[in-house]
């Protein structure tokens, strides 16, 4: 996935101007990359234009004007693509119940290493991630994922924690983009 520049970014007034059509189109770009699996897991593919639309609101929000911190938003929202045959990912775990996700962000705590993308072979492949998402009893519930899939077109997300065991299939819609993202430079 290529990875966005310096040159993409406008000033935090000029992505103000252009902000709600901009929105928009990201708007419609995250919901084909969107999969909800099980009833508390959101997984958001990401995409150079979703990651443009991040550092803006980000400038926006924070006011930012120092190139020092336009490129510090830039490289650390890079860090989420993935590179060819790679698939970048936000995953964030909904439980409304504050009681219950804590209790289930301790039990999950290997969640990460149990989470995959299948492809139409089977094979189901693992992400990377960064271990400081997990700490020494409890996992974050924003977790930010690369998924290497060196071949094949990606069918369905899950989890196959002992915990907590989901699955779900990817619409056409879902394997047409998510497909177009791993052969996308």
């Amino acid at each position: 996935m290529r990875k966005v520049t310096r040159a993409e970014i406008v000033d935090y007034q000029t992505y103000n101007d252009q902000r709600e059509a901009i929105r928009r189109e990201v708007l419609e770009i995250k919901r084909q990359r969107r999969v909800l699996v099980g009833d508390c897991l959101n997984f958001l593919f990401e995409t150079t234009d979703t990651i443009r639309y991040q550092v803006q609101e980000m400038m926006r929000a924070e006011k930012i004007v120092r190139e020092n911190d336009i490129q510090h938003e830039i490289t650390t929202y890079n860090e989420l693509l993935g590179a060819q045959r790679e698939l970048g990912c936000t995953l964030l775990i909904e439980i409304d119940e504050q009681a219950l996700r804590s209790q289930r962000l301790r039990e999950w705590l290997t969640l990460p290493e149990h989470l995959y993308v299948k492809t139409a072979d089977g094979t189901k492949h693992r992400p990377r991630y960064d271990r400081a998402q997990v700490g020494d009893d409890r996992l974050s519930s924003v977790q930010y994922l690369i998924f290497p899939v060196p071949a094949g077109d990606p069918v369905a997300v899950g989890a196959d924690h002992p915990a907590l065991t989901v699955e779900a299939e990817l619409t056409d819609e879902q394997r047409r983009a998510l497909t177009a993202d791993l052969e996308s430079d």
